[in-house]
């Protein structure tokens, strides 16, 4: 059963719900964003197939919450969603990690005198990096907090509470190192299987945005079996059984692995998960779906020498998106390699021109680093 909600829904996604003929929540929103020629079912006849959800945007988890409550799936979805649950759980396996949770008002009245920086503050349900800071120094600590009250309106107004819940936060030490995402579901057996891993690449130190993500053989070589068995002890730490999600770690040079956050029933969001089709030439919907597992060892070799990115086009919040008359999308793509698709987003309900997929080879990796850091301003107006 899938559940589609916004702010998305791709062409691939809508083509492989078809071709698999999988039943779709029937919702105003659903028919909105994929039309009407799917196979929708109402909400009494709404149940897992074999087992297994999936949604396309955490938006949908309210209706899991609501429709699926006799099932084990929202005991698991919590696990993930609340950050603070998810560090409880998973705390055997990381002993020496910080975390707490805390109210707005905890917050303003702790002393940062008497924490330890770097750390990370965030709502305790959130994803797309909503609400994220980094703290680096005592003195940083009055700002970050005074800017998460300011930012609470916005949660409320944009989001659900199943999605941001903008009055509990947790505080927890800021993992170093790389930062990579993993699509990754647990079988009927709690079995993990990984269906792609992508680095995250940041501009500087400070950089919390999601603009640039990228996977290739030489990434899938270096950490596919490593993150599988971090999967597996995660899994077995929550309970996952017959469950999808996109899971967000840091790894650094001693080799140390620490999750960021687990996001329930999905892949990767606004259904980059495509991206796994792109770089693989496999369904990742119809893999969890249907049991399957990638044959790496056979797919691998057909795709060295080439890196396989997904680049958010955003817009800075300087720019005026109502009044944008006109895109240069040839500008766009021309800052990248090979273009294998250019998502347009609605750029006035949205601050992002573009989710551009491309593909480029090891020597034109230069192409990456100047749109990771390109002002994408430059080419409206």
């Amino acid at each position: 059963m899938i559940i589609l909600d916004a702010p998305y829904v791709s062409d691939f996604l809508k083509e492989s719900i078809q071709r698999q003929n999988i039943p779709v929540l029937d919702t105003e929103q659903a028919r909105a964003l994929a039309g009407g020629d799917l196979k929708y079912v109402p909400a009494q006849e709404f149940a897992p197939v074999n087992g297994r959800v999936y949604t396309n945007s955490e938006n949908a988890l309210e209706a899991v919450s609501r429709l699926l409550g006799h099932t084990d799936i929202p005991r698991q979805v919590e696990a993930c969603k609340d950050k603070v649950r998810f560090r409880e759980l998973t705390a055997p396996l990381f002993p020496d990690y910080f975390f707490c949770r805390a109210t707005l008002e905890e917050l303003e009245a702790m002393d940062p005198a008497r924490l330890s920086f770097p750390l990370v503050v965030k709502p305790a349900r959130g994803f797309f990096s909503l609400g994220v800071h980094m703290v680096e120094k005592a003195a940083g600590w009055p700002h970050a907090i005074a800017a998460l009250r300011e930012e609470i309106a916005d949660f409320n107004a944009n989001y659900p509470a199943d999605v941001v819940d903008s009055g509990s936060f947790i505080v927890e030490q800021a993992a170093a190192g790389e930062e990579y995402a993993v699509d990754v579901y647990w079988d009927h057996d709690g079995n993990a299987v990984v269906l792609n891993v992508l680095h995250h690449i940041f501009s500087s130190g400070d950089d919390v945005s999601d603009r640039l993500y990228l996977t290739s053989a030489d990434i899938l070589n270096e950490h596919l079996e490593r993150f599988s068995a971090l999967m597996q002890d995660i899994g077995q730490a929550c309970g996952f059984r017959d469950f999808p999600a996109h899971i967000e770690l840091r790894l650094d040079e001693q080799g140390s692995i620490i999750p960021i956050e687990a996001n329930p029933l999905r892949f990767a969001g606004w259904c980059v998960a495509d991206m796994t089709r792109m770089a693989w030439g496999f369904d990742p919907y119809e893999y969890y779906l249907n049991d399957l597992r990638p044959d790496w060892q056979a797919i691998l070799p057909e795709r060295e020498g080439r890196i396989f990115s997904m680049c958010v086009a955003d817009l800075p919040a300087s720019v005026d998106r109502q009044a944008i008359t006109e895109v240069d999308w040839d500008g766009v793509a021309d800052l990248f390699e090979d273009v294998l698709e250019l998502r347009k987003i609605d750029y006035r309900e949205f601050p992002v021109l573009a989710f551009v997929f491309a593909a480029t080879s090891r020597e034109n990796t230069m192409m990456l680093d100047a749109a990771l850091r390109a002002d994408f301003a430059r080419f409206v107006k």
